[in-house]
């Protein structure tokens, strides 16, 4: 058995893993039914032990499959990581970049940024991961971040970029007809907040505004939904000072009595520093980040100080 052939049994494992079905993992890796369950099946046979169970609603992995993800889990990583590194020479500004980044960095503020480095460099591909999981750059997960906090290993390099202010906005059609009275009334007001207990909440009660999770007329964990919740007129919430700045139809409420600041880092792997293509997504996100929080030039720190 070539390790080619091994590995391509392992990734049809993984995907009825992740996917729960022999047909579902066969359209994730664009392969027929059968050759997926050949795959698991000559998989098992090597191992001497079944790698899953057969149910109604599915395949269930057994103890040792659920031992194995683990495993297997990394050497996806791996090879993805190789393929990316594979994908152009370490001196073009060519080839595969993937970037990590909160969902709301993600798709609202990265797409220009991004748009402006490709017309640059066309030859670049990006891979964009829209997560509020720290994605884990030492595994190779991305080969950029975004962050909201600074990582703490040393293998990382990581630039502050700047804070990004949140504070309260709504919708002028909801305060057209919903005016504002004091901070005090606030929670008479449709509040726009989380389905469960988050450091921003917390942070938000530290500050003194008695507000909890029943005084929340729309709630979701999803940060996206939530904007979009503000930006239909549902009630009033938390968004990004510089984003609302883009549409004159939200209205920042309450400004002197509650605001919070995102630290936002952008970090990469310290022995990526000779690969062109990292580099030059490492600069064009530190300058856009800044530009879009608003650092003047002499403001922002200088990506060309990451050699």
């Amino acid at each position: 058995m070539s390790l080619a052939d091994d590995w391509e049994r392992q990734r049809a494992f993984l995907a009825v893993l992740r996917d729960g079905s022999l047909s579902a993992a066969a359209r994730t890796l664009d392969l027929a039914q059968p050759t997926v369950r050949r795959r698991i099946e000559e998989l098992e046979a090597n191992l001497r032990t079944p790698l899953f169970t057969r149910s109604p609603g599915g395949l269930i992995p057994t103890e040792r499959g659920l031992a194995l993800r683990e495993h297997a889990e990394a050497m996806a990583l791996a090879a993805d990581a190789f393929m990316r590194s594979a994908s152009a020479g370490a001196e073009e500004v060519a080839g595969t970049v993937r970037i990590s980044a909160s969902d709301v960095i993600a798709v609202e503020v990265l797409p220009p940024i991004l748009a402006a480095l490709r017309e640059k460099h066309p030859r670049l591909v990006i891979a964009l991961s829209p997560t509020n999981r720290n994605e884990d750059m030492l595994r190779r997960e991305a080969d950029l971040a975004v962050r909201m906090v600074r990582p703490k290993q040393e293998a990382l390099v990581a630039r502050w970029v700047g804070s990004i202010p949140l504070g309260l906005h709504a919708h002028r059609d909801y305060l057209a007809a919903h005016p504002l009275g004091t901070i005090d009334a606030i929670t008479d007001h449709a509040l726009i907040g989380v389905e469960s207990h988050s450091p921003v909440l917390r942070e938000i009660q530290d500050q003194g505004f008695a507000v909890g999770l029943d005084d929340f007329s729309f709630r979701s964990d999803n940060d996206l939904a939530q904007l979009a919740a503000i930006r239909a007129g549902l009630g009033i919430g938390f968004c990004q000072v510089p984003l609302a700045r883009r549409d004159p139809a939200l209205v920042r409420v309450f400004p002197d009595a509650i605001s919070m600041d995102l630290d936002t880092w952008v970090v990469a792997h310290e022995d990526q520093r000779g690969v062109a293509r990292i580099r030059a997504t490492f600069i064009a996100l530190v300058d856009g980040l800044s530009a879009y929080i608003g650092r003047s030039p002499m403001q922002r720190p200088a990506p060309s100080n990451w050699s």
